[in-house]
């Protein structure tokens, strides 16, 4: 029984590599092979051969200054911390709320049984994100530093020893995100804030990686000093990489006292949590809750409670929400090192700034593209809508002023922070830099719309489909990226005989040309082939 229950375990993780959730069908033997085959190439080539150059950069200065045990203190930091974040999610709704937990507690299986199985699928998730990190660390220890017996049997213990300490972190955090899940209304925007400041972390460390790397093995022995004096635990950790035996010692005891511990506390507590059903407070009816709204404010309404309760919705098409006032943010503490790279280049060409800045507004705006799988997601329920006593065009024209407002309002952020870097080139220019640069939001909204239009998906199993995998989002994005490219290059081509202001009227009096086409289109051929679907 329990060799059938980790076996569904493991398939569950890996269902996509099986199962065709676009066709409603199982996967050929040659198809999960190449999924497979992929997978490991991007887990072993790409996010194994990242952090490999990162030990190379770091392991010859850490052990020449005889601080190995920093650089193992560092990678182990490094490898649980992924470890953690790749299966914290899984371990929150594979252990403690799956949907098949009543299931199979109403059947007669051993609880402990239950508990077992999913605490292997989720160490093997663990296992998995940690040793992408830690065993290039040690393969690079071992070719770097002298050879020896201990720094051999420290390199196999210590993935271990932190496979198991990201097991046991990851149980505790599971069980705190259960046990919030069950409290919390909107689930949605916890998933996208830990996401996005999981990003912020990633691109952060991406961009001042060797900056830090650099200091810290310049600065080596000062750091040593103060770990061994503020964080002897530290130390104790980074030392059990280099093969010192108390280290290994200290570090097999903890994790193991804290396993134990684990183990104890989800046999008390896993029915608890697996049973739970939420804790919602009591409401009385009130008949004026809902109001009236017209039809187009309702369908709105509509768009924006299905963008807000789908976290995968909000990440992979409606980045740029967050994006662009981050930007503006930029801008105003970075601007005038901005304007002196643009002058040294462009001084020469009054306007130039306004023109570049707006090209690349618009594509950090390409980043939304919630109308591209708008109507896909509307699956088999789509006749639902079209069943409603409404014109055809009103559901259209409601998917399309989502993307509108998601684009233009932090648009809006992004262009009153970039005004002190243009203010200088002109009323005239600061006008249609806003108007050029806010119409584009409103082009690509419709040209999306009109792409998710013509290759729909009603047949998915998964919202992942249509959100990630349709040619709707694929071409959206493509094209998103080539018209921002293609205005700014062409300005570049003009810039010696054709003033900005003049280049931005003549992009707004395109965008409107293209946008009243597109609208037509949209209301008429466009809202009779929604009809038809």
């Amino acid at each position: 029984m329990l060799k059938l229950l980790i076996k569904k375990q493991l398939t569950e993780i890996f269902r996509s590599y099986f199962y065709n959730q676009k066709k409603n069908t199982a996967r050929s033997k040659g198809s999960t092979v190449a999924a497979f085959i992929a997978f490991i190439l991007i887990m072993v080539l790409f996010l194994g051969g990242t952090f490999a150059f990162v030990s190379y950069s770091m392991c010859p200065g850490l052990v020449q200054a005889d601080a190995g045990w920093l650089y193992f203190a560092i990678m182990g930091g490094l490898s649980a911390f992924l470890g953690i974040f790749g299966s914290v999610f899984n371990t929150y709704q594979g252990l403690y709320l799956s949907k098949d937990n009543d299931l199979l507690l109403s059947m007669p299986i051993p609880v402990r049984y239950i508990i077992i199985s999913r605490l292997i699928s989720v160490y093997l998730l663990g296992l998995m994100y940690a040793g992408v990190v830690i065993v290039p660390a040690v393969i690079v220890y071992w070719i770097v530093a002298p050879f020896s017996i201990s720094a051999l049997a420290g390199g196999i213990l210590l993935p271990l020893i932190i496979s198991v300490f990201v097991l046991e972190l990851s149980c505790a955090l599971g069980w705190v995100v259960a046990k919030a899940s069950l409290k919390l209304k909107n689930k949605s925007f916890v998933t996208v804030l830990i996401s996005l400041l999981f990003l912020g972390g990633y691109y952060f460390f991406y961009f001042k990686a060797n900056t830090l790397i650099q200091t810290l093995v310049a600065n080596a022995e000062a750091y040593s000093v103060k770990i061994k004096d503020g964080a002897y635990g530290i130390y104790l950790i980074g030392s059990a990489g280099t093969g010192d035996p108390v280290g290994l010692a200290v570090c097999i005891a903890v994790t193991g006292v804290l396993f134990f511990a684990v183990w104890k506390v989800l046999g008390g507590g896993f029915l608890k949590i697996a049973t739970a059903s939420g804790v919602y407070k009591e409401t009385k009816a009130n008949a004026r809750a809902a109001g009236q709204h017209t039809p187009a404010a309702a369908l709105l309404m509509k768009e924006v409670r299905r963008f807000t309760a789908n976290p995968t919705y909000m990440l992979n098409c409606g980045l740029a929400v967050v994006l662009m006032p981050a930007a503006g943010i930029a801008l105003l503490i970075k601007g005038d090192t901005v304007r002196m790279m643009l002058d040294n280049v462009f001084g020469g060409f009054p306007g130039a700034l306004a023109v570049l800045l707006s090209a690349a507004a618009c594509l950090l705006a390409s980043m939304n593209d919630t109308a591209a799988p708008s109507v896909s997601l509307e699956g088999k329920s789509i006749w639902l809508l079209q069943s409603l006593p409404i014109e055809p065009k009103q559901v259209v024209l409601a998917k399309v002023r989502l993307q509108i407002l998601l684009t233009g309002i932090p648009m809006l952020a992004l262009l009153g922070c970039a005004v002190p870097l243009v203010k200088d080139e002109g009323a005239a220019v600061v006008i249609l830099f806003f108007l050029t640069t806010l119409s584009y939001a409103a082009l690509q909204a419709m040209f999306d719309m009109m792409l998710g239009l013509k290759m729909p998906n009603l047949t998915w199993t998964n919202e992942m489909t249509p959100i990630k995998q349709s040619g709707s989002v694929l071409a959206a994005l493509f094209s998103g990226w080539l018209f921002p490219l293609a205005y700014g290059g062409i300005y570049l081509l003009l810039c010696a005989f054709l003033p900005a202001a003049v280049y931005l009227a003549l992009a707004l009096a395109v965008n409107t040309v293209l946008i009243l086409l597109l609208r037509r289109w949209l209301t008429t051929k466009g809202a009779a082939r929604f009809a038809c679907l």
